[in-house]
Order: structure tokens, then sequence, then C-alpha cells
């Protein structure tokens, strides 16, 4: 975060660690949104609305993407679950006043039909999961986090993406031990022996049960943070300017 070539707003770190499940060889994966100056966005096009880098500070290797504030703002306003975990993430790196503001309109920023985004990334890992040969852990472990992370959202207006708080509230016996699976082996662990049929069964479960929480969620139906997004983000670029 410290060699970005413009100003952070906030990094968070995502992925494994934020899920509750890294592994020792887990790069640490930060995300956050970056302001580029007036000479970037009055152009015509506009260059490095995303920037991916990375480093190596303290003896860790880090990835960080960073979206431009006006372009975050704009996955937010569109049911983005990944950009919407990236924000409220407890594992803060780098935060600001703009940040604590933007934190403070989450509640007018999540819709029931953050749903779909759980719905979908589900679905394209358990294609994954099921392509593989052994199978791997890492994949079924983030189907079960993105159901139930969808599930809790749906009934609660909360995120929580980690696996192991989740399973907590919605019980699976099996979750603990996978877990620690991943945890004590490495990224590409693959599953010695596993009761698929089982796998399945749950898989389908759960993707009915966050349709019902879908169905039945009092969450809006749109995002109404629309206008203070706006104010804050012409007041992100004059600062900044």
């Amino acid at each position: 975060a410290q060699t970005h070539p413009f100003p952070l707003l906030f990094a968070t770190i995502s992925g494994a660690h934020l899920y509750g499940f890294p592994s020792a060889d887990s790069d640490y994966d930060l995300r956050g949104i970056h302001v580029l100056p007036l000479s970037h966005v009055l152009k015509m096009s506009v260059a490095q609305e995303t920037v991916e880098r990375t480093s190596v500070e303290n003896g860790l290797e880090m990835d960080i993407v960073s979206h431009d504030v006006k372009k975050f703002f704009g996955l937010l306003l569109k049911n983005n679950g990944y950009v919407l975990e990236q924000l409220v993430s407890p594992l803060i790196v780098r935060t600001s006043p703009e940040h604590e503001e933007l934190l403070s309109l989450v509640p007018n920023i999540v819709t029931k039909f953050h749903g779909h985004h759980y719905l979908g990334f589900a679905e394209s890992q358990w294609r994954l999961f099921m392509r593989e040969n052994p199978p791997r852990i890492k994949p079924l472990l983030y189907i079960y986090r993105v159901l139930l992370t969808g599930i809790h959202l749906m009934k609660t207006g909360q995120v929580q993406a980690n696996l192991s708080e989740l399973a907590r509230l919605y019980p699976l016996p099996f979750i603990d031990e996978m877990i620690s699976l991943k945890r004590e082996g490495n990224e590409k662990g693959y599953f010695t022996e596993l009761n698929l049929s089982l796998h399945e069964m749950e898989y389908l479960k759960l993707r009915k049960q966050l349709e019902s929480s879908m169905a039945q969620s009092t969450l809006p139906e749109k995002p109404t943070a629309h206008d203070a997004l706006d104010d804050l983000l012409v007041r992100i670029r004059m600062k900044y300017s």
C-alpha cells in the first residue's frame, strides 16, 4: 500500500485471510479505493481506474487491487458483493475519514438483490469444483462461505465473510474440519477422500435457503445512497485535486 501511485482512501485485506481459512502460503490480498487526479479524470479516456500492484512489505507478499473512487462507488450501487465485502472488511491496513463516512452509508447500499451476486458466485465455484479431479479444498470452502454470507446478509443486512463465524451461526458439522485441512495445508490442497453426494446435497440446500431468504428479506430493492455518494465523490475530488 505504501508504494501505490495514488492516494488511498482505504486498503483492507480480503481473500482467504478475511474468509478465515488462509494457508501458510496464502498471499495477502489487499483491496481498496484510490483517488485519481483531475488531470486523469477530465480526459476523454480515463486510464488507471483500476490499479494492480504486487509488493513486499515487512517480508510479506501483498497483492493490491484498487479502483478509482468513482468506479468503486458505481460498483457499490450495482449490488456488487465483492466491493461491499472489501469496504467492510475488519482487516484494515489503511483508513481515512472518507472511509469512515463511506462505512456509515453501508445500510443505504445493501439491497435484497445482493443475493444474486452470492448465488452467481456460488454457482461458478461449484462448476469449478466439479471439474477438478482430485477435488481441491479451497473451492468447496468458497462455496459454503459465499452461500452463508449471502444468507446472513439477506436475514440481517450485515456482511459477515468469515466462514468460522458463519459456521457458528449456521452450523455445518464438517466445516471446522475442512477449515483445518486448508489452514494446515497449502493453497492448492486436495481432499484425500470426500463424500461428494453429501456436499452436493448441502450445496443445493443452501442455494434454496439463500433464494428463500432473498424472497423473504425486508431489505430494500434499490440502494438509497446515490445522492450521499454523489456528494462524497465531489468532496473527495476537491480535497485531492
